[in-house]
C-alpha cells in the first residue's frame, strides 16, 4: 500500500519527466549556434552516464497491482509529448530555412540534434504508448513514429518482435558476433517486410486483401505524408530534406538501442518450430537509475518482454540470478555499439558467460546454431 501511495503523487513521477528538458536545451543550443549545437547530444548521452556513475542502480520494485488511476502524473508525461515534438520540429525547419546567421554545417547540425530529440526521447515515448490499450494512447503512439517515417515499426514490435523475440524469426534481435554496421541495414529491410507480412496474415484469416483499408500501413502512409508535406510547406525542398534527416536520426538511434537490447541471446528451440516461452533471462537488463529515469524504464528491458503489458513505472528489475546486465546503461552501451571490437571484447564474454549460466545443457553452440537457426552464425 506505501508503494502505492508514493506512485500516485507528482513528485514520484517528476524525476521521469527529465526527458522534457531535452527541449529547452535544443532551443537554447539553436540560439546559441556553433559548438553550443551539441549541447543536445551531451544532456542525453553523456550526462546521464555521467550521473549514473553517482547515483548507482535502483534496484526497488514499485508494487505491480497498482491502481491505473494512480499513475495519472506518469501517463500525462508521455501522453502531452506528442505536441511538443511536432512544435520543435516544425519550428526548427522554419528556422534553419530561414535564418540568415547560420552556415549550411549548422542548419545540418541542428537538424541532426532535433532527431536526437526524436529518437532518445520520442521514440522511446512511442513505444510506451503503442503498448497501451486506450486508443488515445495508440494513436499518439502511431503519430510519434510517422515523425520519425517509421510507422510500420508498431506492426513489427507489437506482432513481430515481441512474439519471436531471441529466435531466428526476429530481425530485430542482434545475432551474436554481428557487428551494429552490418545489423542496422539488414534491420531497415527485414523489419519492414516482417510488418507488412504480419499485417497481411492478419488481413488474410479475414479474407481481406492485404491492401484493405483497415490495414494499418494506409493510416502510417497517411500520417508520414502529410508530416513531409507540412515540411515543404513550411520550408519548401530544404524542408523535406531536413526532416528526413532528423527522421533518419531518430530510427538509428532506435535501431543503436534494440541492438543492444538483446545482442547474442536466443530462446530454446523446443523442436518442430517452436521455442520456449519468453522469460526476463531473453533480454539484457540496466539497473542504472538516471538512465532509467530520463528513458522512463526502458532499460528495465527483461521484464517488459516477460511483461509487455505492464506500464513503465511498474516495470521490474532483475538480479543477475535471473536476468543478464549490462554492464552500462544504453548511452553509453549504444555508444560502444558503434565501435564493433570494442563491443564484442566487452560483450561476447558476457554472452557465453550466459549461455553456461541458464543453457548449460547445450555444449556446442555452434552445431546447435546451424541446427536451429538458418541464419549463418
Amino acid at each position: 500500500m506505501s508503494d502505492q501511495r508514493q506512485l500516485s503523487s507528482i513528485g514520484s513521477a517528476l524525476p521521469f519527466a527529465a526527458a522534457l528538458l531535452t527541449v529547452p536545451i535544443l532551443a537554447l543550443s539553436a540560439y546559441l549556434g556553433g559548438w553550443w549545437l551539441i549541447l543536445p547530444v551531451v544532456f542525453s548521452w553523456i550526462l546521464f552516464p555521467i550521473l549514473d556513475a553517482f547515483a548507482g542502480l535502483n534496484t526497488q520494485n514499485a508494487d505491480t497491482n497498482t491502481d491505473e488511476e494512480q499513475l495519472f502524473w506518469y501517463r500525462l508525461i508521455t501522453i502531452i509529448w506528442f505536441p511538443i515534438q511536432l512544435l520543435a520540429i516544425y519550428a526548427a525547419i522554419h528556422f534553419v530555412t530561414t535564418t540568415t546567421n547560420y552556415t549550411q554545417v549548422e542548419r545540418i547540425g541542428l537538424m541532426a540534434v532535433v532527431g536526437v530529440l526524436s529518437g532518445s526521447v520520442g521514440i522511446v515515448f512511442a513505444h510506451e504508448l503503442m503498448h497501451q490499450r486506450p486508443k488515445l494512447e495508440r494513436h499518439l503512439g502511431d503519430a510519434l513514429m510517422a515523425l520519425a517515417l517509421y510507422g510500420h515499426f508498431r506492426s513489427e514490435h507489437l506482432q513481430v518482435h515481441h512474439r519471436y523475440v531471441a529466435t531466428p524469426k526476429d530481425s530485430v534481435t542482434a545475432r551474436y558476433n554481428e557487428g551494429f554496421h552490418r545489423f542496422f541495414p539488414r534491420v531497415l529491410v527485414g523489419s519492414l517486410k516482417s510488418a507488412w507480412q504480419a499485417e497481411a496474415k492478419m488481413l488474410g484469416r479475414k479474407n481481406l486483401s492485404a491492401f484493405h483499408l483497415t490495414n494499418p500501413f494506409w493510416k502510417y502512409a497517411a500520417l508520414q505524408t502529410g508530416f513531409l508535406i507540412l515540411a515543404g510547406i513550411i520550408g519548401g525542398t530544404a524542408g523535406i530534406g531536413f526532416f528526413i534527416l532528423q527522421a533518419f536520426v531518430a530510427i538509428w538511434q532506435l535501431e543503436l538501442v534494440n541492438y543492444v537490447e538483446h545482442y547474442g541471446l536466443t530462446r530454446k528451440h523446443l523442436g518442430q518450430g517452436k521455442y520456449e516461452h519468453c522469460k526476463p533471462h531473453h533480454s539484457w537488463n540496466s539497473a542504472h537509475r538516471m538512465t532509467n529515469y530520463f528513458l522512463i524504464n526502458l532499460q528495465r528491458h527483461s521484464d517488459h518482454h516477460y511483461k509487455p503489458d505492464r506500464r513503465y513505472p511498474l516495470l521490474q528489475t532483475y538480479g543477475e540470478d535471473e536476468a543478464p546486465q549490462l554492464p552500462r546503461g544504453y548511452p553509453m552501451m549504444t555508444t560502444m555499439a558503434l565501435l564493433p571490437p570494442l563491443w564484442k571484447r566487452v560483450m561476447n564474454p558476457r554472452v557465453r558467460a550466459w549461455r553456461k549460466q541458464f543453457y548449460p545443457e547445450i555444449t556446442d553452440w555452434k552445431a546447435y546454431n546451424k541446427a536451429t537457426n538458418p541464419i549463418p552464425k
